[in-house]
This record gives structure tokens, C-alpha cells and sequence, in this order.
């Protein structure tokens, strides 16, 4: 499912246009489906190729604080970060396994965020847990590893509520023969939430391959998107006061008909607008769906898209495309920046 670029990007091209200003390689195109779409994207934005050469790029994440950017190559047990000055390094190696010897072909980091407490937050495959690491004095604490005594498969995207708890999604691609893997504990592939005194529930039982994960600007509605070919969907769950979710989930969008017509990927990771618009991946690249359920748009990128994050002052997408780095800059900007 992978696809290796061969090299990483390194034009340098100065603009003049009153300051020195890198210049990108560009990739893809934008569909308009409504001219709604229109509002959010122009129709002269351009997709900047940033960095390539990974295995398979996931996970991005804006550093507000310090102005850069970290993503995973789940393959490679890496943690990567780019910033316009410095350009690609790596940041963290090992991400997600530790041990000796070869895990899976996913072993390491996959979903990351930067919490409230301004720590790095990571899905780790190979470790099977929710880990917390603090970018000012380092060190690692495990904040969630197992589920009424059992480890999870392989956690994989993770968001935080504003209270405080942590929801995060537990499919089987980290695992060595995924879910017919021997070393499987956990029979669910669950939705989970990690509340601030450490507990850890079972939120959503009844997904067959629950992925990206995001709140609402409001944080009433959690999204979820499910990257099972034959029922591949996003989902809304409603949650209440007190952060759980509460009853069955409704479709928001069924992305199925565009897999079996033959685009290539699945939903995966999503993040959301200030206006509730959800910014997935999907077949063909990333799909911009309105609340309402509404395809508005599409970013066609002609390669198998994992995720995307919003940087910079919230109004830059940035997306990791199979072994690229890219970023595009749109009219709105994401929910709670």
C-alpha cells in the first residue's frame, strides 16, 4: 500500500517580491464540487511539495510555540520535523517501539498532537500505548497501554477534548500479521477515551477499522473516520457534559462508492475548520465535507493520502501524502486556533 518516493525535495528558489522567499515544487490539483468550496480554497492555490523520500509520512502536528512542524514515518520508527528555515531533521528515533529486533512493517508513532499541557502526544504502534512526552524537559510517561487488562492492538489517531481527556482510535495496522496477529489481546477494534484521573473506557465498541478521530468546533460531535474498503465512512457520535459519548453514531459521509469506482485510499485522518467543515482524507486525496454531509471539494494528490494538520497562523493545511510532505494554503482556518 506504500509507495516510496525516491528522494527528498531540496529546491531553494529566491522570489522577489520584497524578501527572500523558498519556493516549492507543486503537486496535485483542487476540484471544485460546489462553489462553496470557492470561499475556502482559491482558485489559484497552489499544493507545495515541502520534503519527500518517507516510507509512508502520517501523524502531522503544528508546533504553535515554536513555528514548525513534526509528522511520523510509521515504517521507519521516526518522528521527522520541518521548518521553513532549517528545512527536514529528524526529532525523535525510536517513535513508537523500543524493543529489539523487527516488529511489524509499521512499528512506529502514527497520530500525534500537541495537548494543552504543550506536551507531544503519540499513537504508538510497536509500544501499543498513549504516550506523553514533554518538549521543554523530555522524558516519556505512558498515559494509556492497556483496557481491563488487556494491551490495545496498535493505537492509531488520538485527539483531546477541552476538558482534558483524550479519545484515540486502536485498529490492528501495527500488528505484524494485523488483526490475525497471535500477540491480539484486545477482540474490539475500539474508540477510547483516557479521562484526567488516568481511567480508561471503551467509548465505541462496534467499528471494524475506526482511524482518524476529531471534535467538532463545539466539541459536541466526535468524528470518526473508518478505513475499511467496504464500508468506508465518517461517522458523528454525539458526546456529552461530561465528555462521553453518548448513543449510536450517524453517517456524516460514504466514501465506499469512490473505492469501489477505483481512487485509491480510504478515510483516514481529518481535522476540522472554525466552521465545522471536515477536511479528511480519502479516496483520491482529501475530501471537504460540510457538516451537513456535503461534498464541497476535493485536493486530488495522486498518491494515497494518510492525514493532514492546520499550521502557521491556522489558516495552512499541511498533509502528509504517502512519502510526501506538502502544505496548502486555504481561507479559513481551523477550528479553535
Amino acid at each position: 500500500m506504500k509507495l516510496c518516493a525516491p528522494f527528498l525535495y531540496s529546491f531553494l528558489l529566491l522570489s522577489h517580491i520584497g524578501f527572500a522567499q523558498k519556493s516549492y515544487p507543486t503537486m496535485g490539483k483542487i476540484i471544485y464540487e460546489d462553489p462553496a468550496f470557492e470561499k475556502l480554497l482559491a482558485k489559484d492555490a497552489k499544493i507545495e511539495v515541502l520534503a519527500s523520500g518517507f516510507e509512508w509520512s502520517e501523524g502531522p502536528v503544528w508546533v504553535k510555540d515554536s513555528s514548525f512542524l513534526l509528522f511520523s514515518d510509521v515504517p521507519k520508527n521516526k518522528v521527522y520535523k520541518w521548518d521553513e528555515k532549517g528545512g527536514l531533521s529528524v526529532f525523535l528515533e525510536p517513535s513508537g517501539y523500543t524493543g529489539r529486533g523487527v516488529y511489524s512493517d509499521e512499528p512506529g508513532s502514527n497520530g500525534l498532537i500537541i495537548d494543552s499541557k504543550g506536551r507531544l502526544v503519540s499513537c504508538e504502534h510497536g509500544d501499543r500505548r498513549i504516550s506523553a512526552l514533554s518538549l521543554k524537559i523530555g522524558g516519556k510517561v505512558t498515559l494509556a497501554d492497556h483496557f481491563d487488562g488487556n494491551r490495545f492492538n496498535s493505537p492509531n489517531d488520538v485527539t483531546e477534548h477541552a476538558n482534558g481527556s483524550y479519545y484515540f482510535t486502536d485498529p490492528p495496522y501495527g500488528l505484524a500479521k494485523k488483526h490475525e496477529d497471535p500477540s491480539r489481546e484486545t477482540k474490539q477494534f475500539g474508540v477510547y477515551r483516557i479521562a484526567n484521573d488516568g481511567k480508561v473506557s471503551l467509548q465505541i465498541p462496534d467499528l471494524t477499522r475506526p482511524n482518524g478521530l476529531a471534535f467538532s468546533p463545539d466539541r459536541k460531535i466526535l468524528y470518526i473516520a473508518q478505513s475499511d474498503p467496504e464500508k468506508a465512512v465518517i461517522m458523528a457520535y454525539n458526546v456529552d457534559d461530561s465528555g462521553n459519548v453518548t448513543g449510536k453514531g450517524k453517517l456524516i459521509y460514504d466514501a465506499t462508492p469512490m473505492v469501489k469506482a477505483g481512487k485509491p485510499g480510504l478515510p483516514d485522518g481529518l481535522k476540522i475548520d472554525k466552521d465545522g467543515n471536515l477536511w479528511s482524507s480519502g479516496p483520491g486525496g482529501m475530501l471537504i465535507i460540510t457538516p451537513a454531509g456535503k461534498l464541497i471539494g476535493r485536493i486530488e494528490m495522486g498518491e494515497l493520502t494518510s492525514n493532514c494538520a492546520w499550521g502557521n497562523d491556522g489558516a495552512t493545511l499541511y498533509m502528509t501524502v504517502d512519502g510526501y510532505i506538502c502544505r496548502v494554503k486555504t481561507n479559513t482556518k481551523g477550528a479553535g486556533w
